[in-house]
């Protein structure tokens, strides 16, 4: 259901949330703008709990944990109460453990042979990651031409001056990205700011989709 959910929102933006406190009003943001997903990245102490408080208090909020490298990380996303689970690399290990444990992952991949295990796993939608420094959309339409029942996330230096050229390929599911809320504006608190580069952010999937 993640996933379907995940292709309906069409853009995830990747958190990163020093204060937990920010988490509620952040997540509000975000709805008000017309977003309803959110990986909260484990790439700093308050992640847990923030993955908490709008998992329990914003139901309309689908969120998951980002940056996951470690099963113990995998463990207190799951208590925490992730929908979805993100890491930047494919660990077989980490993925069946999330896939027992009934979590969507998207593990990065940006090599053929990533995606094959993968696949071996039971798996069709990955994160490309980092997207950009990888070759970008130029190497998700090579990627696709022999795996093309597989759906990629990007993730990794997209912003509103390239999104839309990913949005437009059909094997896009979704894009990752920070700049509708990048750490400054959530740590001053710019939560209007956020809604406001939200909306244009949808504007401009919406135009890209069609």
């Amino acid at each position: 259901m993640s996933l379907e959910q995940i292709k309906a929102c069409g853009l995830v933006p990747v958190i990163k949330i020093d204060d937990a406190e920010s988490a509620l009003p952040l997540a509000q943001a975000l709805l008000d703008g017309g977003i309803n997903c959110i990986e909260i990245t484990f790439r700093t102490a308050a992640a847990p709990e923030a993955i908490r408080r709008v998992a329990q208090q914003v139901p309309d909020m689908l969120v998951g944990a980002g940056t996951v490298l470690t099963l113990d990380q995998l463990a207190a996303a799951r208590q925490a109460g992730a929908k979805f689970i993100v890491s930047p690399g494919l660990d077989p290990v980490l993925v069946k453990a999330a896939l027992d444990a009934g979590l969507t992952i998207l593990p990065g991949v940006v090599t053929p042979t990533e995606i094959i295990t993968g696949l071996n796993l039971g798996l069709t939608v990955f994160k490309f990651f980092p997207a950009e420094n990888y070759g970008g959309l130029k190497t998700v339409k090579a990627l696709s031409a022999p795996f093309g029942g597989v759906r990629f996330v990007p993730t990794g230096g997209i912003s509103e001056k390239n999104a839309a050229d990913y949005w437009k390929n059909s094997s896009v599911l979704a894009v990752g990205g920070s700049w509708m809320a990048p750490p400054e504006l959530i740590a001053a608190g710019h939560f209007a700011e956020i809604t406001r580069r939200t909306r244009e952010a949808v504007a401009l999937l919406r135009t890209a989709r069609g």
